[in-house]
C-alpha cells in the first residue's frame, strides 16, 4: 500500500531495536492495492487490541498496509505492521512514552522508522482509493461482518476505525461508511479479530 511517508522525524528520534514478527519482511514483503489499514483509536494503551492485529494471520501474510492509533489527548501515531510490541502493558506503556516524548522510534540496525508521531488528520495519511469504515455499537447500521466484507470491492483499500476508548465514541467526520457488527457491545481486541478473519477468508489466508 502506498502512504504518504513525506514527514521527517526530528534530531529527537529514539534508536532501539524491538523484537520483529518476521525479520524478512522489512525487506522482501510486497504489499498490493489490496492491503487493508487498521485505524485503531487508542485509549489508555490498549495493547491487547493491537495485539489482536500485529498477531493476526492477515497481517504474518503482509496485508495490513499500517497501524495508526490516537490517544484521548489527541496524539496521532503511526505503527508499521511488522514490529512486534511487548508483551506485558507495564513494557508497552514504556514504549508509548518514549515514541511520545521523541517523537519517533527507529530500528537500531537499519535505521528504519518502526513507530511515529504523525499530524492529523489521519486521512492525509492514507492511500486516495481507500474507504473508510467506522465501527460502533450505536450505528443503526447492523451488518454482517462476513458480507459486508466480501462485497468490497478489491480495488479498494479498507480502512476500519475501531474505538478502544473507555468513554466517549468515534468521529463519523472521515469516515465512509459506519457500521455496527453485533447486537451487543463488544471490545476493541473482538471486533478487531472478526475483521481480520473476514479478510483472511475473503483472501483465503490459512
Amino acid at each position: 500500500m502506498l502512504q504518504s511517508q513525506s514527514q521527517n522525524c526530528s534530531s529527537r528520534c529514539r534508536t532501539v531495536k524491538p523484537k520483529l514478527e518476521e525479520e524478512k519482511s522489512t525487506t522482501t514483503m510486497e504489499k498490493t492495492e489490496d492491503d487493508v489499514t487498521l485505524t485503531l483509536t487508542h485509549n489508555n494503551a490498549n495493547d491487547k487490541a493491537l495485539r489482536a492485529i500485529l498477531d493476526s494471520k492477515l497481517n504474518k501474510a503482509g496485508m495490513v498496509g499500517a497501524v495508526y492509533v490516537k490517544t484521548d489527548q489527541g496524539v496521532l501515531f503511526e505503527i508499521k505492521p511488522h514490529v512486534r510490541i511487548p508483551r506485558t502493558c507495564k513494557r508497552f506503556c514504556g514504549v508509548i512514552l518514549e515514541l511520545l516524548g521523541h517523537k519517533c522510534i527507529r530500528d537500531k540496525d537499519t535505521n528504519e522508522i518502526l513507530m511515529r508521531v504523525v499530524e492529523e488528520p489521519v486521512t492525509r495519511h492514507l492511500p486516495v482509493n481507500s474507504r473508510v469504515v467506522g465501527l460502533s455499537y450505536s450505528s443503526e447500521k447492523l451488518v454482517d461482518i462476513d458480507e459486508y466484507v466480501n462485497s468490497g470491492s478489491d480495488e479498494l483499500n479498507l480502512v476500519f476505525v475501531v474505538g478502544a476508548m473507555v468513554h466517549g465514541k468515534i468521529s463519523k467526520e472521515y469516515t465512509d461508511d459506519f457500521i455496527s457488527v453485533s447486537n451487543y457491545p463488544l471490545s476493541a481486541q473482538y471486533c478487531i479479530g472478526l475483521i481480520c478473519e473476514s479478510l483472511e477468508h475473503k483472501w483465503k489466508i490459512f
